[in-house]
């Protein structure tokens, strides 16, 4: 993610175009390629949840002989299409696109929430493992990227306020 935006900044830079704008555009397409990335994982039996005993567990090739959640198939529902859906309907607002920084915001603390939920279901990551207080490493990470997804909505509606 880091990338992107380091990519993101330099491209707004180079052509000249307010940063935040380039992130909307970006944050209202992302979740198009989240969803079907989720789905290619489940189709590949990867990054697979935890094991359960809920009738819609699935038991994948390299996950042993227990059903386990598809999480994959939860965060392409959450990061994919309610987050799209989300943000579809903000997008249609005037006021998302007279001053920037809606889009970006509920999108960084939209996706943090869904992927911080999912990963209660998710099997962490085996190198890693559990962390601070039965935190994942993605729970960890989701937390910073909350807080600036609301730091962003908290500066767009003090312009917003200002017009």
């Amino acid at each position: 993610m880091i990338g992107v935006i380091l990519a993101l900044f330099l491209y707004a830079r180079a052509k000249k175009y307010p940063f935040l704008a380039v992130t909307d555009i970006a944050a209202l397409v992302t979740p198009i390629g989240l969803f079907f990335g989720r789905l290619a994982n489940f189709v590949n039996g990867e990054l697979f949840g935890r094991v359960t005993d809920l009738p819609w567990g699935v038991v994948f090739p390299d996950g042993g002989p227990l059903p386990r959640h598809p999480s994959q198939l939860y965060e392409s529902g959450l990061e994919g299409l309610v987050l799209f859906c989300i943000l579809l309907a903000l997008a249609r607002r005037k006021d998302a696109w007279t001053s920037y920084g809606l889009l970006s915001g509920v999108f960084l603390s939209g996706y943090a929430a869904s992927r911080f939920a999912v990963e209660f279901a998710r099997e962490p990551d085996a190198q890693i493992g559990f962390l601070y207080d039965g935190l994942t490493m993605g729970q960890l990470l989701c937390i910073p990227m909350f807080l600036a997804g609301l730091g962003i909505l908290w500066v767009w509606k003090k312009q917003n306020s200002k017009n």
